[in-house]
């Protein structure tokens, strides 16, 4: 007998913090698809961004997702600078060497939040952690209505700069052809810089969005979100971002869905089992376009 009050509360978990997973791999999609680089520090600015909540949490008192505010444009301008100064020297090398760049830029981060905040995980509490709105039978946690909210914005601003801007035009140029947006006009190195910044501005608004629900390790959870990342890139089929939107809701039900009725000990190894058949019957993910093999 099916307890239709627990399914759609697990519904309504899963699609919330299922919209954060996307942000993470939304700004994975996009540095992958204009930059043809796979960052395997993604996780670890979303780390960065759970680390800056914690310190304007501590320092000023803030809420943490007031502390957005801060670290979103501090992300995008860190995003920038790294592309600038680091990644911009090998982007025309073999695509290997810019994974290891970006695996020595996860080396760097973590071990710099291990010296500064020390190895003990950390989060923020909120007056409101244990609060719930009623929509009917349902109660939906006010902490993540609130995450899902602040990815529901970030969301939709990054549609309308892609879909309505010059700059916008100027990205989705630059992924589809990149010489071709060179011969128009297209400055592709400036545009590399800000898809990178706005790569990191996505994992980090996803950290902050996060914090009051979760503790934040710095050589932990790097690692585990830069895998969620693939994840949800996967299961929704690289190169599209409605494809990781799609990835990150999916992904954020199984974990729920498998946490309520089977076990929550195991809940972010259930993501790993479908990502896993995803790979073995549909290589192109789940919403990915079919590609006939020969």
């Amino acid at each position: 007998m099916i307890d239709w009050v627990v399914l759609l509360q697990n519904l309504s978990n899963g699609l919330l913090i299922g919209a954060v997973y996307a942000l993470v791999g939304i700004g994975l999609t996009l540095i992958f698809g204009v930059m043809g680089t796979i960052n395997f520090a993604h996780g670890d600015f979303v780390v960065l961004g759970m680390y800056s909540a914690i310190l304007l949490s501590g320092l000023l008192g803030w809420d943490p997702y007031l502390t957005l505010v801060i670290a979103m444009p501090g992300g995008f301008l860190l995003g920038m600078a790294i592309q600038r100064f680091v990644l911009a020297r090998v982007v025309d090398a073999p695509p290997e060497t810019g994974m290891l760049a970006t695996l020595g830029l996860s080396l760097i981060i973590a071990n710099l939040l291990l010296l500064t905040f020390g190895g003990e995980p950390k989060s923020v509490h909120v007056g409101y952690a244990s609060d719930t709105l009623g929509l009917g039978s349902v109660r939906i946690s006010v902490v993540l209505l609130l995450a899902g909210l602040a990815t529901l914005v970030v969301t939709l601003g990054l549609h309308l700069l892609l879909r309505y801007t010059e700059v916008g035009r100027a990205i989705r140029a630059t992924a589809q052809n990149r010489l071709g947006a060179e011969i128009v006009g297209v400055d592709t190195r400036r545009i590399q810089a800000i898809v990178f910044g706005l790569g990191v501005l996505l994992a980090v608004t996803a950290g902050v969005s996060l914090i009051p629900l979760l503790f934040a390790s710095p050589i932990v959870t790097g690692p585990l979100f830069t895998l969620k990342a693939f994840v949800v890139t996967v299961l929704g089929g690289l190169g599209s971002v409605g494809a990781a939107i799609a990835g990150g809701l999916t992904l954020g039900m199984v974990e729920i869905m498998g946490a309520s009725y089977l076990s929550s000990e195991y809940r972010d190894a259930y993501g790993l089992f479908v990502f896993l058949l995803v790979l073995l019957f549909r290589p192109e993910g789940l919403f990915g376009r079919t590609v006939k093999r020969v």
